[in-house]
């Protein structure tokens, strides 16, 4: 490994605990905006992985765990992007983290499209780390433009972009592959803890119309699914102020 799992921590332990992990890319550095939006309305914890090839997704969800406890935090609300949902049902089948709820954002549970994400991991596995910055994770030339709005994600515009290396191409292809490979659908139909889903419209790699289906005929704990209009697959970053609203009203409503 690289580095090791980190943790960092936004407000004070009376407020309602928001953990967010974070998709494919594996940090906090676009997460700005979002955080901004949540305020004073909820402690924000961030994580951010080692860039790890080894790690399963229950060593993922262990490793947040030990993070968390280290830090004095029982309990508290998951938010999973898009590849960590993976990690938080990894999280909810372990029962070791007296999770209050888990929302899912641009997340799901089988992944819907099998050789879609097969083709990502070998496609991920031969481009130039370069290139991977380009069509996987999309922001590099263009995220100052798409951001321009956002001072919050521009300061950290500059670590993302330093943070894709080759290292990092890796871990994101062992990511695809743990994607690919599991199956957390017998969590979903049987956990009891709240479920909650947020997606953005305009979502090419999560078809949320199947991902909000299955949840709706199959986990019974579905207490809420937001499809926001003028968002993407990051809906965390691309639409900030309507998914931290959206996610307070679901924490304060439970």
């Amino acid at each position: 490994m690289a580095e090791e799992l980190q943790l960092r921590i936004y407000g004070d332990a009376s407020l309602p605990t928001l953990i967010y992990l974070p998709g494919l890319h594996g940090d906090w550095t676009l997460i700005g905006g979002f955080r901004h939006a949540i305020g004073d309305r909820a402690r924000f914890v961030e994580i951010t992985y080692p860039r790890t090839i080894t790690w399963s997704l229950d060593d993922y969800a262990a490793a947040v765990e030990t993070a968390l406890a280290d830090n004095g935090i029982t309990n508290g609300w998951l938010l999973g992007e898009s590849f960590s949902s993976q990690v938080v049902w990894a999280m909810v089948a372990r029962g070791k983290f007296k999770a209050r709820g888990a929302i899912l954002a641009g997340g799901f549970v089988k992944y819907p499209m099998h050789r879609a994400i097969r083709l990502a991991e070998k496609i991920t596995a031969h481009i130039s780390t370069r290139l991977l910055v380009w069509i996987i994770f999309g922001y590099a030339r263009v995220a100052r433009f798409r951001y321009r709005r956002s001072p919050q994600i521009l300061a950290s515009l500059d670590e993302f972009i330093a943070r894709r290396t080759e290292l990092d191409r890796r871990a994101a292809q062992h990511r695809l592959r743990l994607v690919a490979e599991n199956d957390p659908r017998p969590i979903a139909r049987q956990t009891r803890l709240p479920i909650f889903g947020l997606s953005g419209f305009f979502d090419p790699i999560v078809p949320w119309p199947r991902v909000r289906r299955w949840l709706r005929k199959h986990c019974p704990a579905l207490r809420g699914y937001r499809v926001i209009l003028r968002a993407d697959h990051n809906v965390l970053s691309t639409a900030p102020k309507a998914a931290a609203k959206q996610v307070r009203c679901w924490i304060n409503d439970l």
